[in-house]
């Protein structure tokens, strides 16, 4: 939740613009979000376990900070620092987790994922808030720099300013490519929509052929000709005595010259699995998740959970990952005017611990690093007075 800043501000009732793409954009945005959330994470299982996958994964992760040297190498490690602090406790409702967890789920839900900073009464930061992204929009700017953000929450308007020069602004857009808007990201959702949408038609299907008793639809034929209030009345029999999942199996029980006569395709032909199958791959495919990990028991393409697991950490987390922690690096060391720089702590993952050991051997036994150097690859200070000492 965000706290009550609008009190500290001036709000507009009724923000002028003369940019109409800008209005324009502000409608389609909000439109397009709640699309994406309505189709995608909130109806449709495969989307909400890919997200909330990914956001697990990356807020487990701890951070560190890394003092640079001039030549831009990794002098140490830090693990207590004030801009650590600031990420450990980001504001009174949220800690760390949390607070990554959310800003990556609206990343991957929107393609966007803004981040506002709260500062003292000496500019120094001192919380962090995360705004919802149908709630803000894009106030396009000269060379490829906004000009400023929009935040609107019903009525109340906040314009947040962007330094034309250095970029610089109290709030951070991350966004994900999108090769057709200069301001605003891709979602993995839109991508996948047509598969989405497929999957939850397939579920809508499931569900009504469950509610029918498990059975294709037919036609009870009369050779007589019946009036309608006998025909509304045979219906309603029909409806109260064999529809439904708990009528399912029972006798139908013909007086008469009644015949029933099958409409549909058997229940074998009407098995939509392998569709659905199909529909929750390409989904997964989107994301960069791997079936396995979604609960698909038809992936096949590794040869065991584990495998899965550290493929999906190596080609989907870890660049996801230093995307977001790479774009906070830069916001917010700049808004503490220090050159130390935000990571993530990488010996911190476990399931990229047998890679770890392999590049730890690897530069270990080479010969040709000195022992700083070899330091140097890990994170380390280099040695005082040059003491020689292996990394065994």
């Amino acid at each position: 939740m965000l706290p009550n800043f609008f009190k500290n501000y001036r709000f507009e009732r009724n923000a002028e613009s003369s940019l109409v793409a800008y209005k324009t954009a502000k409608i389609v945005s909000a439109n397009s979000y709640e699309n994406l959330v309505g189709h995608g994470y909130q109806k449709n299982i495969i989307v909400y376990r890919c997200v909330n996958l990914i956001a697990k994964a990356i807020s487990s992760v701890h951070l560190v900070m890394q003092r640079i040297g001039e030549k831009r190498e990794i002098l140490e490690l830090l693990y207590q620092h004030k801009v650590l602090d600031l990420m450990d406790r980001p504001n009174p409702q949220q800690h760390k987790s949390a607070f990554v967890e959310a800003a990556i789920s609206y990343l991957l839900i929107s393609g966007n994922c803004y981040i506002m900073v709260l500062k003292d009464g000496n500019g120094v930061p001192k919380e962090l808030h995360l705004l919802r992204p149908d709630r803000v929009c894009v106030i396009p700017g000269e060379n490829s720099i906004p000009k400023g953000y929009e935040y609107k929450v019903k009525d109340k308007i906040k314009i947040f300013d962007v330094d034309q020069e250095s970029g610089d602004s109290d709030v951070l857009h991350i966004k994900l490519f999108n090769p057709l808007d200069d301001w605003y990201g891709l979602s993995p959702i839109e991508v996948a929509m047509s598969s989405i949408v497929q999957h939850n038609a397939i579920s809508a299907q499931n569900t009504s052929f469950l509610h029918n008793g498990g059975r294709p639809s037919g036609a009870l034929m009369h050779k007589a000709n019946l009036d309608g209030k006998q025909r509304n009345s045979l219906r309603s029999d029909l409806k109260n005595l064999y529809e439904g999942g708990r009528n399912a199996g029972k006798i139908l029980l013909l007086e008469g010259d009644f015949e029933w006569k099958e409409m549909g395709l058997s229940p074998k032909d009407l098995d939509f699995i392998s569709g659905k199958e199909l529909s929750a791959k390409e989904i997964a495919i989107s994301f960069g998740v791997p079936g396995i990990l979604i609960g698909s028991m038809n992936a096949a393409t590794f040869s065991n959970y584990k495998e899965a697991r550290n493929n999906f950490w190596e080609e989907t987390v870890i660049p996801l990952m230093s995307l977001f922690i790479g774009e906070m690096s830069n916001w917010i060391t700049s808004k503490f005017h220090i050159e130390h720089k935000l990571w993530y702590d990488i010996d911190s993952i476990q399931s990229l611990s047998k890679r770890r050991e392999s590049e730890w051997r690897k530069i270990n036994e080479a010969s040709f690093l000195t022992d700083d150097e070899k330091r140097s690859e890990f994170g380390y200070a280099p040695l005082e007075n040059n003491q020689a000492t292996g990394l065994d």
